[in-house]
């Protein structure tokens, strides 16, 4: 991408909110034989589980440790804990269905509306059984990062993934190209396993800035951590891509903003997009739903993929 459009990208209303998990996506596709392998396997799993020929067994909650990795070459990059502990606070809401806007669904997919039946916490301990906060902090000499992973890393002046079968890694540091943020499908090394977040779209508080300051990036980045595509399914507005969920409308390509309801495209009236799923582009106002075909995905990627981090099942 040149600079001048990766400009317009980052300016233009259209591209409002950008996430680089496609483009991580397919460079690994292109890189990784193993990777392109183990994807096929799991959109098989994921395809039986969204059309219910299979179904989990899971009864109870999942408790997902987090451990935050924010690294600062600046004063304003190196978020406050409390900008993090509302992160969390915001994906505990927003996974259980129980935020507040969620009473703004359109009536005819109220019942569509899904409780992932996920929980976060920062991690409590560190890989060698310590008690941590769940936060590192890193000083580094670079001033941003793209979606080539090094920020994971040390040795490029990041920090490395702690055990991706333990904890969700998320980096937390300053962004180029006008990236919101970026996750790693299912399916990839461990050592660059995770979603990466820029620190002014992370949280409620802090250095998050309109109109990314509620928390709903690192909700999309995570939905794609556990292997949920965009809503519009990638076809650049051609009607023909799908995220391979049955119950999210076919749209022609991503909403940015707050669009009116409703909003029609790729002949999908008369309630059109589904514009208000996390998985849209829209600003974190505007978003606030998934669907129960998206939590079935969920589901697939915790019972195989991400079995490890399923295994912390708690009871409602």
């Amino acid at each position: 991408m040149s600079d001048a459009q990766a400009f317009l990208r980052a300016t233009s209303p259209d591209y409002s909110r950008w996430c680089g998990a496609m483009e991580v996506h397919r460079r690994l596709l292109t890189l990784n034989p193993e990777y392109a392998e183990n994807r096929a396997l799991i959109e098989n799993t994921a395809f039986a589980y969204e059309s219910m020929d299979q179904v989990t067994a899971r009864q109870g909650l999942i408790d997902i440790p987090v451990v935050v990795h924010v690294v600062h070459s600046h004063p304003e990059q190196n978020v406050s804990d409390a900008q993090i502990h509302s992160q969390i606070d915001v994906l505990n809401q927003d996974y259980r269905a129980s935020n507040p806007d969620v009473s703004k669904v359109p009536a005819v997919w109220q019942d569509l509306v899904a409780d992932a039946r996920l929980q976060f916490h920062l991690a409590r301990t560190d890989p060698l059984g310590r008690p941590t906060d769940g936060i590192t902090r890193t000083e580094s000499a670079v001033d941003d990062w793209d979606t080539d992973d090094l920020v994971k890393f040390s040795l490029s002046g990041g920090q490395d993934a702690w055990p991706a079968d333990i904890y969700l890694n998320l980096w937390v540091c300053q962004l180029r190209r006008g990236l919101l943020g970026y996750a790693q499908f299912p399916g990839g090394a461990a050592s660059t396993d995770g979603v990466v977040i820029t620190h002014t779209a992370l949280g409620t508080t802090g250095t998050a800035t309109a109109p990314f300051d509620g928390g709903r990036t690192a909700v999309h980045e995570i939905g794609h951590w556990l292997n949920l595509r965009h809503i519009w399914g990638d076809d650049d507005e051609g009607c023909s891509g799908s995220d391979f969920v049955a119950d999210t409308p076919n749209q022609a390509g991503a909403n940015a903003g707050s669009p009116t309801f409703p909003h029609v495209t790729c002949g999908n009236g008369p309630d059109g997009d589904m514009f208000m799923n996390y998985m849209d582009y829209t600003d974190d106002a505007a978003m606030f739903m998934f669907t129960k075909g998206q939590s079935a995905r969920m589901d697939a990627t915790l019972d195989n993929a991400r079995l490890t981090l399923s295994r912390q099942a708690v009871a409602v």
